[in-house]
């Protein structure tokens, strides 16, 4: 089993690209075997404790009788069907499930391939809206410097375009407006201050701008911060104010993730456009959806070119959506909003020790998400070993480690989690 190991891994090596690696020095792989509950068992018998959840997107952990018997009869009628000229019960059963438990006004639903695209279509609307109401010049951004959208091209172009991961594309990507990032902490006391930035570049650029795009409460991959809903509020009174269009890219803290069902719901604030992902199968399959308001869509349909100009091959895909309704059935089944409340204050006792480190920049917790930002960035070959090592699944970046355990994980489990990461920062300190 060694050999064979070793054969994967480098062919793997060779071969493969994995996120954010380089083909000529890449970084160290580990082959997976198997993934039950909220354990990832590797080839060579190592059980871990997932606190990644795949990247938010396995919330109720890995290999669920209920989503899997979901995909099985599936799989029965019909993988994949065409959605152009045609329908189906699971692409109607799920957008009617995601109208229900969304904000109120957004009723019109694109449903696409992963979160990327659906940001891609959530600008692509923006862009359309404007274009249909006979103001083509309204073609430009705004947003908040570390953002994070995605990796395809226009969800490039809004990420941070200095400290994210797209500056070397910055020659080729389109120009955008982007204000300083969020100052407010989740519980800082409101002042007007936070949100002059934001309001003075709407001044100054609203007359091109179609719509400000953000992440509301919480920016993930551009640095893993909290900032207050009361930002979100105010932006939203601006965008009324001087016509722009609202975005909210709800990809990573859609499905409870933050101790709300949606990030937005913190504020009580319902945008123009919606985009979700990653939690919306549970980590099954890749699905998203954009969601819009029915002035979007009667805009656009209205317009010069009478239809959205978008479509997805595997729009829709009936495997996916039978997965995303039993994924949301399933969250809905519990008191979800008692156990990520449980989670986050497990998480906070369990991290608060790293605050005491002269090493640690900060740690902090919302809902299911916790976070240890280092003063320097960490090796991330060297670290991720040491995880392995004490038997924990942890993808750090940059300066930050964090978690986002499934919402399944019990007492114990995630006890292990908070000391082992605890025991590995301390040491951090120590070389």
């Amino acid at each position: 089993m060694t050999n064979k190991i070793k054969q994967l891994q480098a062919f793997d090596k060779e071969h493969i690209w994995h996120p954010y690696t380089s083909m000529t020095r890449p970084l160290k792989t580990y082959a997976v075997k198997s993934a039950s509950g909220v354990h990832i068992t590797l080839k060579d018998g190592t059980r871990l404790i997932d606190g990644m959840s795949s990247w938010w997107a396995a919330i109720h952990g890995y290999n669920h009788p209920v989503l899997n018997n979901a995909a099985k009869e599936q799989l029965d009628k019909m993988s994949h069907i065409m959605f152009g000229g045609l329908t189906h019960d699971p692409a109607v059963k799920l957008s009617k499930r995601l109208i229900d438990i969304t904000p109120e006004s957004l009723n019109r639903i694109f449903l696409c391939d992963s979160g990327s695209v659906s940001v891609e279509v959530a600008i692509k609307m923006a862009f359309q809206y404007w274009h249909s109401l006979g103001k083509p010049q309204k073609n430009k951004l705004i947003t908040v410097r570390s953002g994070y959208h995605g990796d395809t091209f226009y969800a490039m172009s809004v990420c941070d375009p200095v400290t994210g991961m797209h500056h070397t594309f910055k020659d080729v990507l389109p120009k955008h407006y982007f204000a300083d990032k969020p100052g407010c902490k989740f519980h800082d006391t409101w002042d007007d201050e936070y949100i002059h930035a934001m309001e003075t570049l709407i001044q100054e650029h609203y007359q091109s701008c179609a719509a400000v795009i953000i992440e509301p409460v919480v920016q993930g991959a551009g640095g893993m911060r909290f900032y207050s809903p009361h930002y979100l509020k105010k932006l939203k009174a601006l965008c009324k104010k001087y016509e722009l269009l609202l975005i909210f890219d709800e990809i990573a803290t859609g499905f409870g993730r933050t101790g709300k069902l949606f990030a937005c719901d913190h504020a009580k604030v319902s945008p123009d456009i919606m985009c979700v992902g990653k939690a919306l199968t549970g980590g099954y399959l890749t699905l998203a959806a954009t969601l819009a308001t029915q002035q979007v869509g009667d805009v656009i349909s209205q317009g010069e070119c009478g239809v959205f100009m978008h479509g997805p091959t595997y729009m829709g895909n009936p495997l996916a959506c039978s997965i995303a309704i039993s994924n949301i059935n399933l969250l809905l089944s519990y008191d979800w909003e008692s156990k990520i409340h449980h989670i986050e204050s497990k998480l906070t006792s369990g991290l608060q020790d790293c605050q005491n480190f002269s090493h640690v920049e900060d740690v902090r917790v919302l809902g299911g998400i916790g976070v240890v930002e280092m003063k320097a960035p960490v090796e991330i070959e060297t670290i991720q070993q040491k995880f392995v090592d004490k038997g924990i699944w942890i993808r750090p970046f940059g300066k930050l480690i964090y978690t986002m355990p499934p919402y399944i994980i019990e007492d114990d489990q995630l006890d292990t989690l908070t000391q082992k990461i605890t025991q590995i920062v301390y040491k951090e300190g120590a070389q």
